[in-house]
């Protein structure tokens, strides 16, 4: 006799739970962004085939499954820019970061000396914001920035108020660009960053907003944007921007990224 009763496990409702975090990450992650529409139109297809093959639609049915059986690999080159972006999300856990990997697994102590010193960066960063002087600096985290540092002058430069603002300033050829701070250095300056694709993108936030938001898509980095017209500071990470800072959740919000 055939048991119409459907065995359910604690196994199951975990399998369920991961599964609707992973759509849910998924979905966040496109959303906002042209990928949302492909997504939607992967899914519907795979629906479609799901019920043609239930209703044994032989042809119909053989059809849709060449579309699946290469659809890993068009997911892969579609999805690209969000995998990276997952892929930056997971690795900057707790438990798979590299520092705490290194500190907790092999017992090793950080070198103090290599924290990076954010008060020049404070201080710049307020007084460009009080000029109204636009700005852009990333700080680099573990994703290396050496590709985006080519596109402009390496500097090599240490920290400070003074060089920070210099560099930003209007008459300076050096100012229309993006600075990249690499081991504690202002590692290069006037360098093209990439531009977020997201549709969803406030219209009044120009390029310099674009860019931060850009290569905190494809990176861990920290890019910290000086609006010219308003004197607002924002921050982005991890392909989120946070706006219109003030100095103290300026200061906190980059100490507890940067952590």
């Amino acid at each position: 006799m055939i048991s119409l009763f459907i065995t359910f496990r604690w196994l199951d409702a975990v399998d369920i739970l991961l599964v609707a975090i992973l759509l849910y990450e998924l979905y966040s992650l496109v959303r906002g962004t042209a990928a949302i529409n492909i997504l939607t139109g992967i899914v519907l297809l795979y629906i479609i085939w799901l019920i043609v093959r239930a209703l044994d639609m032989q042809l119909f049915s053989s059809i849709l499954s060449r579309f699946i059986d290469v659809g890993v690999i068009a997911i892969i080159i579609v999805f690209q820019q969000e995998l990276r972006r997952f892929l930056l999300i997971i690795g900057k856990t707790e438990f798979f970061n590299r520092k705490n990997f290194t500190k907790n697994f092999l017992m090793l102590q950080l070198d103090k000396d290599s924290e990076l010193d954010l008060h020049p960066i404070f201080k710049a960063c307020r007084n460009l914001a009080d000029k109204q002087t636009g700005a852009l600096i990333v700080i680099e985290k573990d994703t290396d920035l050496s590709f985006y540092a080519q596109t402009g002058d390496i500097i090599d430069s240490n920290i400070t108020e003074a060089m920070l603002e210099s560099i930003f300033f209007k008459n300076n050829p050096l100012h229309d660009g993006a600075v990249i701070i690499k081991d504690n250095k202002i590692y290069a300056a006037r360098c093209v960053l990439p531009s977020t694709e997201k549709t969803d993108f406030p219209a009044n936030l120009g390029m310099r907003h674009r860019a931060a938001v850009g290569i905190s898509e494809k990176s861990d980095a920290i890019a910290i944007s000086v609006s010219e017209q308003t004197g607002s500071i924002s921050v982005a990470h991890l392909g989120k921007l946070y706006r219109d800072l003030s100095p103290e959740k300026f200061t906190a919000l980059l100490q507890e990224q940067l952590q």
